[in-house]
């Protein structure tokens, strides 16, 4: 399966995401296309963490799973999208990226995991 996924992480560079990863709930790497630079480990751990707490806070509110993260910056934004109960999907695009684009994409990866 990552040979698969690093395929479809290869689609998401394609189409303007500058960093991408498939992430295990308990924040192993399970694929990735990450740019130099930073801890890999860490990254994963962290990504896998706000989702939980997305999760977490979501509960006590009484709301349904969150889907997305959107983490914003100066310069572009972190996407953390649920893959199901297993899985997260994350890409790291420039403010000059088209979202949606990008979005539909790590839906199409997110499906994959959630069917396999």
């Amino acid at each position: 399966m990552p040979d698969e996924l690093r395929g479809m992480l290869d689609k998401l560079r394609k189409e303007g995401a500058r960093s991408s990863a498939v992430i295990s709930r308990d924040g192993l790497v399970i694929a990735a296309d990450l740019d130099a630079g930073g801890y890999v480990e860490t990254f994963a751990i962290m990504c896998a963490t706000l989702m939980g707490a997305a999760v977490t806070a979501n509960m006590e509110l009484k709301r349904g799973v969150p889907e997305k993260v959107t983490v914003e910056s100066i310069d572009g934004k972190m996407l953390i999208l649920n893959a199901g109960r297993k899985a997260v999907v994350v890409s790291v695009i420039g403010s000059d990226a088209d979202e949606s684009v990008i979005t539909n994409q790590m839906n199409r990866i997110a499906e994959h995991l959630k069917q396999s």
